[in-house]
């Protein structure tokens, strides 16, 4: 038996032990918004990766429940290295299992966080154990990174994900899969955030409206200039989410205010929006404009480099006689800034559906498979020393 169905039956010879640590993981309820509550999933992480010869560390965090770090105990300080990127944190309120139980119905596993991106780190678990069970050393070494504010952005985590991606070979990303097809993300949408300020002149609307200054009314023609700059055709939206302004409805509005996603395909796309952002004209005289924010989250494009990536897990799926599909998603990752230091593969993670939304589940039989699969990209040889382009 060769070492692709080695693997593939001793994990599908674990999936009820799959299932039972999938469950578990829903059940300790981990949102983003409550640092604290990410103790328990880390607890159960680390005491699987320690089973399995990691030595792992938790970074603590300022404003987030912290981060663990793990490699192997055996590893060498120089050496070739290969990341793995998870999270812990999910977006879904304590209290949520009341009315969303994670139960298994039929062929799939249901509940709050279980394919964003609990089943993720099963698979990652159980493909290390996979590999320590069937005495399996990969000869690029595994580090694994996983944050618990990557629903909100990442931002105390990006940091350590830039230093890590830039000393690995490659990045390996254990977010869900794209659709009930399972494709893996070969690409993804930069996002922006940005916040429009404009401010005018308070006056009573009845007797000196004259004297105003709206900035509601300006603010209403800067809409219309963001609204131009969505091209669907170059895959990029801009969308104006939020809005307010205004004191009382019969004085002029001195202040208002808007925030917007942006999401763009590429890094020139990037560049195309923010120039047309630091752009916009106020329309009303007397009216200041006032834009900040960033595209903070680069585009994962499908450079050469994550090309590269791509055949050789859809070169591997077929070893386990799976035909893998790629696709594009309109959200970011962790994987999004990976990318710019190392190739990068995302989508690694649960096949199901239901990503932030109340039917969100995992089919039970992927779980097996995924993992296998996750163990022949690990067990896959150095790239030689290139990081490739």
């Amino acid at each position: 038996m060769d070492e692709a169905q080695q693997l593939l039956a001793y994990l599908q010879g674990e999936q009820a032990e799959m299932i039972a640590f999938l469950e578990a993981l829903a059940r300790a309820e981990s949102p983003s918004t409550e640092p604290s509550t990410q103790a328990a999933v880390q607890v159960m992480l680390r005491e699987r990766l320690e089973a399995v010869g990691f030595v792992v560390e938790l970074i603590p965090g300022e404003k987030s429940g912290g981060h663990l770090y793990a490699r192997p105990a055996a590893s060498r300080e120089r050496g070739p290295r290969q990341l793995l990127l998870g999270h812990t944190d999910t977006v879904w309120p304590r209290g949520t299992l009341a009315d969303m139980p994670v139960a298994v119905e039929g062929d799939r596993i249901a509940g709050p966080g279980v394919y964003d991106m609990k089943a993720g780190l099963v698979q990652m678990v159980f493909a290390l154990r996979a590999l320590d069970a069937l005495g399996l050393k990969p000869t690029v070494a595994p580090e694994l990174f996983l944050n618990s504010d990557e629903e909100v952005g990442s931002g105390e985590s990006t940091p350590h994900i830039r230093r890590l991606a830039a000393e690995a070979e490659r990045v390996f990303v254990l977010e869900p899969s794209l659709g009930t097809a399972g494709k893996l993300k070969t690409a993804r949408k930069g996002v922006g955030y940005f916040r429009i300020h404009l401010q005018g002149k308070a006056a009573h609307a009845g007797l000196a409206p004259e004297e105003g200054r709206s900035a509601i009314l300006a603010l209403a023609h800067v809409i219309q200039q963001l609204d131009a700059l969505n091209d669907p055709s170059a895959g990029i939206t801009v969308n104006v989410g939020t809005v307010a302004g205004g004191l009382r409805a019969n004085v002029v509005a001195a202040g208002a205010r808007a925030e917007v996603d942006v999401r763009v395909p590429d890094q020139a796309g990037a560049e195309r929006v923010t120039a047309a952002l630091e752009k916009l004209n106020v329309k009303t005289p007397g009216v200041t404009l006032t834009v900040t924010g960033a595209i903070d989250r680069p585009p994962l494009e499908r450079t050469a480099r994550n090309r590269a990536l791509w055949r050789l897990a859809r070169s591997l799926g077929r070893q386990l006689g799976v035909e893998l599909e790629e696709g594009s998603a309109g959200g970011g990752s962790d994987g999004n800034t990976a990318s710019q230091y190392a190739a990068t593969l995302d989508g690694l993670g649960a096949v199901g559906d239901g990503a932030h939304a109340a039917h969100e589940f995992v089919f039970i039989e992927s779980l097996a498979e995924r993992a296998a699969l996750l163990a022949l990209l690990l067990l896959s040889p150095s790239l030689g020393g290139s990081k490739g382009v």
